[in-house]
């Protein structure tokens, strides 16, 4: 359940009063977790795996309503910033239209405690949020080019005179950029500790690459595949697979791995430990892309005429688990699979995914069916970049679904519902559009599409007619939730 998708009167969801009363009601559906998109200020198609900063939060996912609470915007001023059209989806521009007036507003109001708050954040902070405050600044003043067309050649080379020149003159709007920072990670904090009383861990997500056009490119270019111009030389992707007939072009920077090892891979286990501490536990994305990648030359439309070459595998892998020895990291495994990839997970420990609409491609062997399923997984019944589980079973040709109907007992969600829930994997996960039943107006993102992503919301009518007595006893009787003693009795004798 992505945090954008959350129902609100706001346009996206945020870290308010619905984002709290969702997850009450998963603790009494008996769940346990709650996976989230990742948090980055979106660029790029307004995905969130290409985001500004590997380490900024989504600043749209402040809660007017909690500025409000600390009395930084007003309750007319509120409702003057409601939606005003339908819910359903997120009218990005809109968001960029009145959003930021909004937010600054709020930034005035700040007192003289508040904006100690804020310095003090900032300076707990500065390795990563002092480049992102000017990166986003440069390009505010540049007109949102991206950093490789801005026309300050200094600027753009990140020259340290330059920077602090143009850092005198831009005082204040480097502190707003501190205060959404700050502020963020206070109502995000917030919350989070309130999911945790109530018994329910967060899955954060954490994308392999990051944008081209990121503070951590143009601030850090040394850790990644550029000439000596600022050129990038080969970019990331994947190869022609299950989505896509011309591969994926991600075009998002591939790393200078021999550097990053030069360092004892410390920008990687700085990244990783921002994941810990942000979320309970990290699904990491493109797993796979650590042992070997994907490299598309630079210029490619499509991407078809990359290749395959080696990452680092264990050599990083055995310096993340020394820093963090049973990390709560799980391994996206998914997509173009071989045997090193295997091993390679088998000598992280970490669980892998695996995911239902997948195990029912008549191409595939019964070791893909959720019988055999590991004990050491996470299993879906579909991830962001599948269909809903209702408009995949709508589409199934007559094979296929004679396929789901001869394992499952029936070619229903239901019924896929029951197999997940019996397999033996330790966790499952389900997108709330599964939980509704959703068609595919619901998808989140198609993979190799760049318009209509990223813009499924809920409804409060929607939330409303999530059936959770129901997965509670689902819960209950496949043993993945075990209540007090006297909730199952009060289950038995309802």
């Amino acid at each position: 359940m992505p945090v954008f998708s959350l129902p609100g009167p706001y346009g996206i969801g945020d870290f308010g009063a619905q984002a709290l009363r969702f997850a009450e009601r998963l603790a009494a559906a008996g769940f346990t977790s709650w996976q989230v998109l990742p948090f980055t200020p979106v660029g790029y198609g307004n995905s969130p795996y290409q985001g500004y900063s590997a380490y900024a939060g989504n600043p749209l996912f402040i809660s007017p309503d909690l500025l409000a609470a600390r009395d930084l915007l007003s309750r007319s001023e509120c409702r003057a910033a409601r939606y005003p059209g339908p819910g359903g989806q997120i009218d990005y521009a809109w968001l960029d239209e009145n959003r930021p007036a909004l937010l600054r507003l709020a930034y005035s109001r700040l007192d003289a405690d508040g904006r100690a708050d804020v310095t003090r954040f900032a300076a707990r902070e500065r390795e990563w949020l002092e480049d992102y405050a000017l990166f986003r600044t440069i390009k505010r003043s540049q007109s949102e080019r991206p950093w490789w067309a801005w026309t300050d050649s200094q600027l753009r080379q990140a020259d340290p005179g330059a920077l602090a020149r143009f850092r005198d003159r831009h005082e204040d709007e480097i502190q707003y950029l501190y205060f959404l920072a700050a502020e963020f990670d206070r109502q995000w904090q917030q919350l989070k500790q309130a999911v945790n009383n109530l018994g329910i861990r967060v899955i954060g997500d954490m994308p392999i690459y990051v944008s081209a056009d990121s503070a951590d490119v143009w601030a850090r270019r040394q850790y990644f595949e550029m000439d000596a111009s600022g050129a990038f030389t080969r970019v990331a992707g994947v190869p022609p697979d299950y989505f896509t007939a011309d591969g994926q072009l991600w075009g998002n920077p591939l790393y200078n791995w021999p550097v990053l090892k030069a360092e004892g891979y410390d920008w990687w286990v700085r990244r990783i430990r921002a994941g810990l501490n942000t979320f309970d536990t990290l699904r990491i994305d493109h797993f796979r892309g650590f042992e070997s990648y994907w490299a598309v030359p630079a210029g490619e439309k499509t991407a078809r005429r990359g290749q395959w070459v080696k990452g680092p595998a264990m050599d990083l892998f055995r310096q993340i688990l020394s820093v963090f020895p049973a990390a709560p990291i799980i391994a996206e495994d998914l997509g173009d699979i071989d045997d090193a990839v295997r091993l390679f997970l088998a000598q992280t420990g970490l669980p892998g995914m695996k995911v239902m609409q997948f195990a029912f491609d008549p191409a595939s062997g019964a070791q893909d069916r959720p019988h055999q399923f590991p004990a050491h997984c996470v299993a879906y019944s579909g991830t962001h970049d599948n269909t809903t589980l209702a408009d995949w079973l709508s589409q199934a040709d007559d094979q296929q679904r004679l396929l789901i109907a001869d394992y499952c007992g029936e070619a229903s969600r239901e019924a896929v519902f029951r197999c997940l829930w019996q397999s033996a994997a330790e966790h499952i996960v389900v997108p709330v559009q599964d939980l509704l039943g959703l068609g595919a107006g619901a998808r989140i993102n198609t993979p190799g599409s760049t318009s209509g992503n990223w813009t499924f919301r809920l409804t409060p009518a929607d939330a409303d007619r999530i059936e959770f007595d129901r997965f509670r006893r689902f819960n209950i009787i496949f043993g993945r939730y075990v209540p007090p003693v006297q909730a199952v009795q009060h289950q038995i004798d309802k």
